[in-house]
């Protein structure tokens, strides 16, 4: 007499679809780690108590801490800056600078772009990082 069962079970896990998963997981991750942001220049902004946020076309000037200028992530000296900010604005009606420069960066160099933006008649802002974030 067989006591056995005959139709034995048998636990299986399919493990076709992960390689499809995992796949697309990565395909995803990959575009948005592209599209945060493409060109970014390391800087540690200066801090203020007061917030102003402007929606008008701008210019970005960036001064990192070894004192290299980016205007619109675009590496220029600073003996050529004042001929590239001149014809940067030269088409704009009302141009604005935003001028995002490292705090350990000295105030002398600040001023001298600032002067320059003076010189050419370009408002210029001075972009700091809120006290919360």
């Amino acid at each position: 007499m067989n006591l056995r069962a005959k139709n034995k079970f048998r636990a299986e896990v399919s493990t076709s679809s992960f390689n499809d998963i995992m796949f697309f997981l990565m395909l995803f991750f990959l575009i948005a780690s592209t599209l945060v942001n493409p060109s970014v220049i390391k800087l540690t902004l200066p801090k203020s108590q007061h917030n102003q946020t402007m929606r008008k076309t701008e210019i970005s000037l960036s001064i990192t801490k070894d004192l290299k200028y980016y205007l619109n992530n675009r590496e220029v000296p600073f003996g050529l800056l004042e001929l590239e900010l001149a014809s940067s604005t030269q088409a704009l009606k009302e141009p604005t600078i935003v001028i995002r420069c490292d705090n350990a960066i000295p105030v002398q160099k600040l001023v001298d772009v600032m002067q320059i933006g003076n010189k050419l008649k370009i408002k210029m802002i001075l972009a700091t990082k809120s006290p919360n974030g």
